[in-house]
């Protein structure tokens, strides 16, 4: 019997109950039905943890607690994201006590390579455990698929990554786009608090050097006041310093702030013509979707499988290894060419049906 044959069988029975780790973040909750039926989702217990992330009501996951899985009424668990600094051990323990119970195990393969670890010894060991240990692997995209299989030996499902922004949002956005079309092109490089696969000052020279010399177009480089401020708490002062002073000759324009909320997210995306990834090594990104969302050209690295997401320009930025010459190229072709790469809204919805088709299909076979 195939998976769709078994869905279709049990599409009548009651819903099964999701332990989504965690199920308040953005991805989790646009894999649901946009009818709001199918599988309900634990909510994320709270962590009453006073130092976790602003905003962050799931961190860190304690659904990832040995003890809340012995105990939690579910029929299926599914880990997302949240396992970053877990022991291997501790997720050893945990998939024991899954299996102990007989409760299914899915886990979605977001990242190959953790873009907040320097060092991939962890994470490769994390996955190590988690990955054979799963009933069902998911991953977004084929390439990432291939490199699964071929280190593990494991089956995957390829289900891509469905919209970030919400419908409504993105429906308005398309009709303010238009608007803009007599203003600067602008380039967006969005620093964020340095995560550990970033190194802006490899790309940033040339980026200068190349939107100075388009005609009637911007530099805009985001940070977060963490790497900028004199006393922030991830402080780079080579890069302050150059970033600055570029800002002050207006090679640039600095924009440095606290974290955005989604509304200010969404309206910064949006105000761009180009997003530059200043990536060397990672896997997957939420930011080039929500950059597809509000039809706002993605220029990523070659690293990783970002442009296996969805149709984007690409420069080669790949561990050692940096071309000048591509990330040139691909600014001088957007600015000149203007390419449309966007999903439109019926794509996205049509998209979030089947995504959701597919994960309640799972959950139903693996869940009774």
């Amino acid at each position: 019997m195939t998976l769709a044959q078994s869905g279709k069988q049990l599409s009548g029975a009651r819903p099964v109950t999701v332990a989504s780790v965690p199920s308040g973040h953005v991805y989790v909750r646009h894999l649901a039905p946009l009818n709001g039926r199918g599988a309900v989702r634990l909510p994320d217990p709270s962590p009453e943890d006073p130092d976790r992330p602003a905003g962050a009501t799931w961190w860190p996951p304690v659904m990832l607690d040995p003890e809340w899985a012995r105990q939690a009424d579910l029929d299926v668990f599914h880990l997302h994201f949240g396992f970053d600094s877990c022991p291997p051990e501790r997720l050893e323990t945990l998939t024991r006590v899954l299996r102990g119970r007989g409760k299914p195990f899915v886990f979605t393969v977001h990242d190959l390579r953790n873009p907040h670890h320097h060092d991939r010894r962890l994470h490769d060991e994390q996955l190590d455990v988690l990955v054979p240990a799963a009933d069902a692997v998911i991953t977004l995209t084929p390439g990432a698929a291939r490199e699964i299989r071929s280190r593990w030996g494991h089956e995957v499902t390829v289900i891509p990554h469905p919209h970030v922004v919400d419908l409504p949002t993105i429906t308005r956005a398309l009709t303010v786009r238009p608007l803009w079309r007599h203003r600067p092109f602008r380039v967006g490089l969005h620093l964020k608090s340095l995560r550990a696969n970033m190194d802006p000052m490899r790309i940033l020279p040339t980026l200068v050097e190349t939107v100075a010399g388009l005609d009637d177009a911007v530099l805009q480089v985001n940070c977060h006041r963490d790497i900028l401020d004199p006393d922030g708490a991830r402080r780079d002062e080579e890069l302050s310093a150059w970033l600055r002073r570029e800002a002050a000759a207006e090679r640039l324009e600095l924009h440095v702030h606290d974290y955005y909320s989604d509304e200010d997210l969404w309206a910064y995306l949006s105000s761009l013509d180009l997003s530059v990834l200043p990536y060397t090594f990672g896997t997957h990104s939420g930011w080039l979707e929500a950059c597809r969302d509000l039809q706002t050209t993605v220029l990523a690295p070659t690293c990783g499988f970002y442009a296996e997401q969805g149709p984007c320009l690409s420069y080669t930025n790949d561990g050692d290894t940096f071309d000048a010459d591509s990330l040139r190229d691909a600014v001088v072709r957007a600015h000149t060419e203007r390419p449309r790469l966007g999903a439109t809204i019926d794509e996205r919805t049509a998209q979030r049906r089947e995504v959701a088709r597919m994960h309640e299909e799972l959950y139903r076979v693996l869940g009774r």
